[in-house]
């Protein structure tokens, strides 16, 4: 017994059947979703996870920019401040502006 592959026909209808039921179950959920709160919306997503990774790695940076800060201003007499720099330098010295001697 040989089976014949289905046709065209065959699945284009299965496209029909499934994007109806797909369309069908969007409908109950939003009706759900107006009947659960009268006059707005709620979303159903979840918390971004890139927005919870870029705070938390956002933390960690100031964190290490704090004890950069506190190591170079125990260990120097310079001074230094926290700066984002484009070589990925957490902390910066800063060199004093020196007044031009009037004549």
């Amino acid at each position: 017994m040989t089976t014949t592959p289905p046709g065209p026909a065959f699945q284009n209808k299965t496209r029909v059947a499934i994007l109806a039921e797909l369309d069908k179950k969007k409908r109950q959920l939003i009706q759900n979703q107006s009947m659960n709160t009268p006059g707005g919306s709620v979303s159903l997503s979840r918390p971004n996870l890139k927005d919870f990774r870029d705070n938390a790695e956002q933390q960690h940076i100031a964190a290490q920019q704090k004890a950069a800060l506190q190591h170079a201003h125990a260990h120097s007499s310079g001074f230094f401040i926290t700066q984002d720099s484009s070589f990925g330098n957490l902390i910066l010295p800063v060199l004093p502006r020196l007044e031009a001697a009037e004549s």
